[in-house]
């Protein structure tokens, strides 16, 4: 079920308020579909909903808990050969059960949530700083996965009406 997020509050409040808006607008577009649905691509694009799904929760946990808190890789991804397979989230994906995508993904979402609770405050750095050099914060992650989930979800929403004409939010 999704929530809107609040109408007010501290920053943190708002900025987890509309990511976890996001999260839940990305997986009610996967909701009903099955294995085949979750694969089909529309060209001229490659991507699927399964594919943009699985993306969604290795980019979770990069951002918060590789990237904030440099914590290794969990599952499947620790075993991930990126410099010779970098698509491999989008090409695995369709060999996966919706519901395995989206439990992978909300539990991902969990995990990032554990680590923004734990943090400090939004101005805490994060612990692998940009390869351009200077510093991001939790603020500045929390901003980017809200920028990446609401484009992803665009892409969902198209996708899906791609699939079998749902509309809607």
């Amino acid at each position: 079920m999704r929530t809107d997020p609040p109408n007010s509050g501290s920053e943190l409040e708002l900025l987890s308020g509309f990511l976890d808006f996001l999260r839940e607008t990305v997986l009610l577009k996967t909701e009903g579909l099955s294995r085949e649905q979750f694969a089909r691509p529309h060209p001229p694009s490659t991507l699927t909903l399964g594919g943009l799904l699985n993306h969604l929760a290795l980019v979770e946990d990069w951002w918060f808990r590789v990237n904030f808190l440099d914590l290794p890789h969990v599952e499947p991804w620790d075993a991930v050969d990126w410099a010779t397979d970098p698509e491999f989230e989008f090409r695995t994906a369709a060999d996966l059960e919706p519901d395995e995508l989206r439990t992978r993904y909300r539990e991902a979402a969990a995990r990032s949530r554990a680590v923004v609770a734990q943090a400090a405050s939004l101005d805490e750095p994060t612990a692998r700083p940009p390869r351009e050099g200077g510093s991001r914060s939790l603020r500045w992650v929390l901003i980017h996965m809200i920028e990446e989930t609401g484009r992803h979800a665009g892409h969902a929403d198209l996708l899906r009406e791609a699939i079998d004409g749902t509309t809607g939010e």
